[in-house]
């Protein structure tokens, strides 16, 4: 069980990597370029809702079967603030998702203002 926690870890590892630059990889690919919004979406609302994760429950949920010692709180905050961020606050982390999901809508409402302005 233990390995299939560390699968969960790393695809949550991918969903972050997704959300924070698959605005690179979604130019003129309409499906994709939905994809990723609706990702951006969706991390907006873990990041300012109360609901955890369903990646970091499955991983805890893992981790538990395994015997391992789980942690609680969120993904963020348990590996990235140790190894990015030490010592900020989550709130911080948190203004910092929020972020780069802000960041990579506008480079999709930019996109589509210059396809607008090209067509007229």
């Amino acid at each position: 069980m233990l390995l299939v926690a560390d699968l969960v870890l790393a695809l949550h590892l991918l969903w972050i990597l997704w959300v924070i630059f698959g605005a690179l990889f979604t130019g003129g690919r309409v499906f994709l370029t939905a994809v990723h919004i609706l990702s951006l979406v969706w991390g907006v609302i873990v990041e300012l809702g109360p609901w955890p994760c369903p990646l970091t429950i499955a991983e805890q949920l893992f981790e538990a079967r395994a015997g391992a010692q789980t942690y609680s709180g969120a993904f963020l905050t348990h590996y990235l603030e140790r190894i990015v961020y030490p010592d900020l606050p989550e709130s911080v982390l948190v203004v910092a998702g929020l972020t780069v999901c802000i960041f990579n809508l506008a480079v999709y409402a930019w996109r589509y203002h210059t396809r607008l302005r090209s067509a007229h």
